[in-house]
């Protein structure tokens, strides 16, 4: 079987056209799939074009409403107060440090930080008194949709690369909920015999002009393509005879440098992922011959990962080994994981439905409606299968017990 993959009918955009002649014909998958989501002018997120909500491309769990932020809050109080070393007095609470910071990495439209701030506010006042939500936002059309989201915001905010935090590093909680998973991807192929990179090629001898396909590149070296190759071992893909020819996955080369970025700009503190992600075995299969990149626009998903590049978002499952792997590389300390729906029950979502069962007659149809959005949240087949991964710098103060990974409280109790 040729190893080459061909899809028909791709026009290849001027722009992209421009970019794949300066670059020789041919990039890899992941240098592409930059291109299509964070290029300024062009890409789906660096030019704001696409919009997150359920009226717009897709829906997140914080676009549902804001019962997902004030579920995650006490979470995010609780590691807060442990980082600020909040004591008993006979006065209260005695903290012994200064401002922490909350900083949510990819903030979509700044619903989940919006929600969050009024949230901590209401529910931890002394604490939002010495605490600081930053924005860790690369695209400027997502930044000023933000902004605007953002403007009357009850803690103070400020925009920032974990570069320049990395200056002058803070101590806090990082948050990136489905940030990893549209972080560019490498993407290999088994010939049956060898593993290549996969390449986006630009195709000029079509009819119809410019066109778009994928191609199997030169076979892997260990040396030459170390990062990929160290990742291939980590998936257990070298013993590769059982997958078929055209057997396709993805690596997430971009993990570690994002971590090793996020571990830089903290002194001290934890760091949260919620995403896509699937265990080795499961990412694995010999029947998931295609990998998991997939497209969305207008709430529908396609496997058609050149149609239409910078309009389109693409998103890739994690891997949860080479995940940790990458996280203990960059020493972050795991601290567990759950899926959401049992994340979110931990936190009080069936003491929060229970609620909804006393409301008045005239607040029914809000209640109906929050009643949906929390049962979306804890789907097994959609929202509710994401994971939650939390993650702490080695050293810090010691974090206790997550709430997120105990059990359940009691039906009726105060969550």
């Amino acid at each position: 079987m040729n190893p080459a993959q061909s899809a028909p009918d791709h026009p290849c955009p001027p722009w992209l056209a421009q970019r794949l002649r300066a670059a020789g014909g041919s990039v890899s998958f992941a240098r592409y799939m930059d291109w299509a989501l964070h290029d300024p002018d062009h890409g789906a997120y660096g030019s704001g074009r696409l919009q997150v909500g359920p009226a717009g491309d897709f829906a997140t769990s914080p676009s549902l409403g804001s019962d997902f932020a004030a579920l995650l809050a006490p979470q995010l109080a609780q590691w807060l107060l442990q980082l600020d070393g909040v004591t008993p007095s006979s006065c209260g609470m005695e903290s012994s440090s200064g401002r922490l910071s909350l900083i949510e990495a990819g903030p979509g439209e700044g619903d989940l930080a919006a929600d969050l701030a009024v949230a901590l506010v209401a529910g931890w006042p002394e604490l939002a008194a010495r605490l600081e939500l930053v924005l860790v936002e690369p695209n400027a059309g997502m930044a000023a949709r933000q902004r605007q989201r953002l403007s009357g915001c009850p803690l103070p905010v400020r925009w920032c690369s974990f570069a320049e935090l990395a200056a002058a590093p803070a101590q806090g909680v990082v948050l990136a909920h489905e940030v990893l998973d549209a972080l560019p991807v490498e993407r290999v192929i088994w010939d049956g015999a060898l593993w290549r990179r996969q390449l986006v090629v630009l195709d000029e001898a079509a009819a119809a002009g410019p066109q778009l396909r994928l191609e199997a590149g030169a076979p892997l070296q260990p040396q030459a393509d170390a990062a990929l190759w160290n990742q291939v071992q980590q998936r257990g893909l070298i013993a590769a005879e059982r997958l078929p020819a055209g057997w396709t996955t993805e690596l997430h080369t971009a993990v570690a440098p994002w971590l090793a970025g996020a571990g830089a700009a903290l002194t001290r503190g934890v760091l949260l992922v919620v995403d896509y992600a699937l265990e080795n075995r499961r990412y694995n299969l010999e029947t998931r011959q295609g990998g998991t990149l997939i497209a969305y626009r207008h709430q529908q998903a396609s496997g058609d990962l050149l149609r239409e590049p910078g309009h389109w978002d693409l998103t890739a499952h994690l891997c949860l080994e080479t995940l940790e792997a990458d996280a203990l590389a960059s020493a972050w300390r795991p601290l567990g994981q759950r899926l959401q729906g049992e994340a979110l029950l931990a936190l009080g979502l069936a003491q929060r439905l229970y609620g909804l069962q006393q409301s008045r007659p005239e607040e029914l149809a809000a209640a109906l409606a929050s009643r949906e959005a929390l049962l979306r949240l804890v789907d097994p087949a959609g929202l509710g299968a994401f994971h939650w991964i939390a993650f702490a710098r080695p050293g810090d103060h010691p974090v206790q017990a997550s709430l997120f990974l105990s059990d359940p409280p009691a039906q009726g109790g105060c969550g």
